[in-house]
């Protein structure tokens, strides 16, 4: 091999994408029109997610279970964006004080410094959090981890709830670590409405932004997701200025 081969090579390897820039689909949950949904067709369609910002092994499909190791902080996103849907997820968390939530009408594109997207936050905390994060002597709030919505990254929400500008849960209806919790998740025109284990208990208003990403959120707890299924509802009117911006 002569040495204008060796170089010629060198430049093509060179070219060549490393892997972990590679963009992997997992396919988790399903979702269907409202149309099939009300006619009790069961037609749906896989929904298939994109790794943002963490890394391979971040997410693990076992069986019909998602698996999220929790590092390195970091969301994956859906494939495409949605503005009005009911969305259905279960999560265990399998660490004490373990947080991850979904994202929902969100841009996808992470903040250098949280390394988390815009959106409206549905939280997922495991009870033992506020034991875990007790500050000048004062416990948290419980309500803290049974739901919390908020909006994040400069998208406002009008709390049902308030805590400041979170909204929290009015009843303590989440189970702990290694026990399943059901989020039944109501989006519609800017509004959310949250049922924890079968029963409505939290919501907010007037988001600023309603159509966007789905984003499941790793932050630093191993959390399992199962059954996740969306039923998309038709739009509304919806200005651009209230969309998240497309993401490549």
């Amino acid at each position: 091999m002569t040495v204008t081969h060796v170089l010629f090579f060198l430049v093509a390897l060179c070219m060549v994408p490393p892997l972990y820039a590679q963009k992997k689909h997992i396919e988790f949950g399903a979702e269907s029109s409202a149309d099939n949904f009300f006619a009790n067709k069961k037609q749906q369609t896989p929904m298939r997610w994109i790794n943002v910002n963490t890394d391979a092994n971040t997410w693990t499909l076992k069986k019909d279970e998602l698996i999220c190791s929790g590092q390195p902080i970091g969301v994956m996103r859906s494939e495409k964006q949605y503005e009005n849907f009911v969305m259905h997820v279960e999560w265990k968390h399998m660490e004490p004080g373990g947080n991850s939530g979904v994202f929902v009408w969100s841009s996808a594109v992470p903040d250098e410094k949280s390394r988390l997207p815009d959106g409206v936050e549905v939280q997922m905390l495991e009870l033992d959090w506020v034991k875990l994060n007790v500050r000048d002597g004062a416990v948290p709030p419980i309500a803290y981890v049974h739901g919390e919505l908020f909006g994040v990254g400069g998208v406002d929400t009008t709390p049902d709830n308030p805590r400041g500008t979170r909204s929290k849960s009015i009843e303590n209806r989440c189970k702990g670590r290694g026990e399943w919790n059901t989020y039944d998740v109501v989006c519609v025109d800017g509004v959310i409405k949250l049922s924890v284990n079968g029963k409505f208990v939290n919501g907010i208003s007037r988001s600023s932004q309603k159509k966007g990403y789905l984003c499941l959120e790793s932050e630093g707890a191993k959390i399992h997701f199962r059954n996740f299924s969306l039923v998309e509802l038709p739009p509304g009117v919806t200005s651009p200025e209230q969309t998240a911006a497309e993401t490549k």
